[in-house]
C-alpha cells in the first residue's frame, strides 16, 4: 500500500513540474539573468508614423503684369505696379474684336506653328511651320486664354491698328523679350545660352509652361473693345490670325 502511494506522489509532482512549464506560466513571460535573478521580458513596442514633412509655401506671386488697352492700342508693362515698358499692339477688327477680360499667361512658346482654326474665315488657309516668314504668330506667343495670345505678327505694319481675328500683335523682337521677361517672373527662367538656342534655330518650336502665371488684363479703354476709337491709325484689312 505504501509503495503505490509513493509512486502516485511521484507522478502527482512530475504532473505538476509538466504543468508548470506550459506556455500558459509565468516563468514563460520571464527571463533567468546570469545570476540567477529573474527579469521580465520587455514587450515590442508599436512602430511610431513618422512625421510627415511641412508642406512647402506658395511660391511669392509674380512681379510682372500686362495690361492691354485696346482703344489706344497699346500694351504696358508692370513690375511691382511701376510701369517699365509701353509698346504699341494691332488688336482684333470690328468684326472680330479683341475679348477683354482678367486672365494669367500659362504658356509661352518660341518659335510657334500656326494652325488654322475651326472657323469659317480660316477654311482655306493651311499650317504654316515655325520659322516660316508666312507665319502670322512670329517669334513668340504668350498663351492666356487659349487660343487668344500676344505674339509676334509678320505684319509689323499693322501696329498701331485694329488688323487681326481677336489676337494682340507686338512687334517680333518685343514679343521674345515679354516671353523672356514671363518665363523669369513665373518660375521657368533659363540662362543665355538656352535662349541663344532658341532664337538661332528658328525652325523649332519650344513650348514652355509657366508654374506661377502671370496675370494679364485686357481693358476697352475709352473706344471699346475692336472698335478702332482712340489711338493711332485706322483699321487695317483682316489676317490670318
Amino acid at each position: 500500500m505504501r509503495a503505490r502511494m509513493g509512486i502516485r506522489a511521484a507522478l502527482a509532482a512530475a504532473a505538476l513540474a509538466l504543468g508548470g512549464c506550459g506556455g500558459d506560466g509565468e516563468a514563460d513571460r520571464n527571463q533567468v539573468d546570469a545570476g540567477g535573478t529573474t527579469v521580465a521580458q520587455q514587450q515590442p513596442q508599436a512602430a511610431q508614423p513618422a512625421p510627415q514633412p511641412a508642406p512647402a509655401p506658395p511660391p511669392p506671386p509674380p512681379d510682372l503684369r500686362l495690361e492691354v488697352n485696346v482703344a489706344e492700342r497699346k500694351l504696358y508693362v508692370y513690375r511691382n505696379d511701376e510701369r517699365i515698358a509701353t509698346h504699341p499692339v494691332a488688336v482684333g477688327t470690328k468684326e472680330w474684336p479683341t475679348r477683354t477680360g482678367e486672365w494669367r499667361i500659362g504658356q509661352v512658346v518660341f518659335n510657334p506653328r500656326w494652325t488654322p482654326p475651326q472657323e469659317e474665315w480660316a477654311r482655306d488657309e493651311e499650317v504654316v511651320e515655325p520659322g516660316d516668314p508666312d507665319n502670322p504668330l512670329g517669334r513668340a506667343q504668350l498663351v492666356y486664354d487659349a487660343p487668344r495670345s500676344i505674339h509676334g505678327t509678320n505684319e509689323p505694319e499693322s501696329l498701331g491698328t485694329a488688323a487681326s481675328h481677336g489676337s494682340i500683335r507686338v512687334a517680333n523682337d518685343v514679343a521674345v523679350r515679354l516671353a523672356r521677361m514671363v518665363m523669369e517672373s513665373g518660375g521657368a527662367g533659363k540662362d543665355d545660352a538656352w535662349f541663344q538656342k532658341v532664337r538661332e534655330n528658328r525652325k523649332e518650336r519650344v513650348e514652355v509652361a509657366i508654374p506661377n502665371p502671370v496675370p494679364i488684363r485686357v481693358v476697352s479703354g475709352s473706344g471699346g473693345a475692336g472698335e478702332g476709337g482712340g489711338g493711332s491709325g485706322g483699321e487695317k484689312p483682316k489676317s490670318r490670325e
